[in-house]
């Protein structure tokens, strides 16, 4: 779908005729091709004289390939974190073109900054004038977006930590772990957003639709200051979570030493009673004490002596 956003129009056009017989209008100032046909890719190549990259292009890692020039354009390709309210976020590329005259967006996804930046634009219509000013409120969004997706991580990874080091209560590890899992992975996809963003305003920072004009210039130093702030605070996030982490499996380490301390403690009381009651249960004929009155209560008598000793020497130790 090719969407078509003008100068001081509340609302985008969509174009539903053949993309062959579609023309660009004078004042656009943002195209935003929604999963894009080649039909479609080609006729705003047409109509900007510029190329569309291919999804297999946007997916590829390398920085040239990312962050590059090209008739005039500047293209430039980020990882886009959405569906942030989820129990696990994704990121996928979304590729953006400033070029002399509209902003170009190429994407295959529907992440919720288009969406808000959309309804800003709904409310006033004259918040952009140029290709160049919807790209920085663009950006702005994502990086609103990429900060809320980290507030909600950061929150979780409390509310994990405050599960993992409560007192009194008992602690279900195997879910705690799972959730610290779910957490770091999140964790690394806001960083893989918050990073390639960072490279996306340093290379921007350069275009000459940016760079000459001093409030452009001024909003993009701002955009990278929160890029950075937020990686640093993500980063701050990710400590915690290897910290929960290396907590949890040492509580582990501790229940298990625990359990393995009381069998042992058992096994080593049971000892001596076992080997007395052994000794008198054997049948021999020269074993004076089977025919004692008192023998029987002062064997038994033996065996408890003998299971509370190791106990008591065990606390004298402190070993329990």
């Amino acid at each position: 779908m090719i969407r078509v956003y003008r100068s001081g129009c509340s609302h985008c056009d969509a174009v539903v005729a053949e993309p062959s017989d579609w023309a660009l209008p004078q004042d656009a100032i943002w195209i935003d091709l929604v999963d894009p046909t080649p039909e479609e890719d080609k006729a705003v190549e047409v109509a900007l004289s510029l190329s569309i990259p291919t999804r297999a292009e946007m997916a590829e890692l390398e920085a040239s390939s990312r962050l590059y020039r090209e008739g005039g354009a500047t293209y430039v390709t980020a990882d886009i974190i959405h569906n942030g309210d989820g129990d696990m976020p994704s990121v996928d590329p979304v590729t953006f073109v400033v070029t002399q005259g509209p902003l170009v967006t190429i994407r295959y996804f529907d992440p919720k900054p288009f969406a808000i930046l959309a309804d800003r634009i709904e409310r006033d219509p004259e918040l952009c004038s140029s290709g160049a000013d919807m790209f920085l409120h663009l950006m702005e969004a994502i990086i609103d977006r990429a900060s809320d997706i980290l507030s909600i991580n950061a929150a979780r990874v409390e509310g994990i930590s405050n599960h993992v080091f409560a007192e009194g209560k008992t602690v279900g590890f195997q879910r705690l772990i799972g959730k610290l899992g779910r957490a770091h992975i999140v964790n690394t996809r806001i960083e893989q957003s918050l990073a390639g963003l960072a490279r996306v305003f340093a290379y921007v920072s350069l275009d000459e639709r940016i760079e000459h004009v001093p409030d452009a210039r001024d909003h993009l130093r701002s955009l990278s200051g929160d890029a950075a702030s937020l990686l640093q605070h993500n980063q701050s996030v990710a400590a915690g979570i290897n910290f929960q982490l290396s907590a949890a499996l040492g509580l582990i380490n501790i229940d298990q030493s625990s359990i393995v301390k009381v069998f042992s403690v058992a096994t080593t009381c049971l000892m001596p009673p076992t080997l007395i009651g052994a000794i008198y249960g054997m049948n021999f004929d020269h074993m004076p004490e089977l025919r004692w009155i008192d023998g029987y209560p002062l064997a038994i008598l033996a065996m408890v002596i003998s299971g509370i000793a190791p106990l008591l020497w065990f606390r004298r130790k402190g070993w329990l």
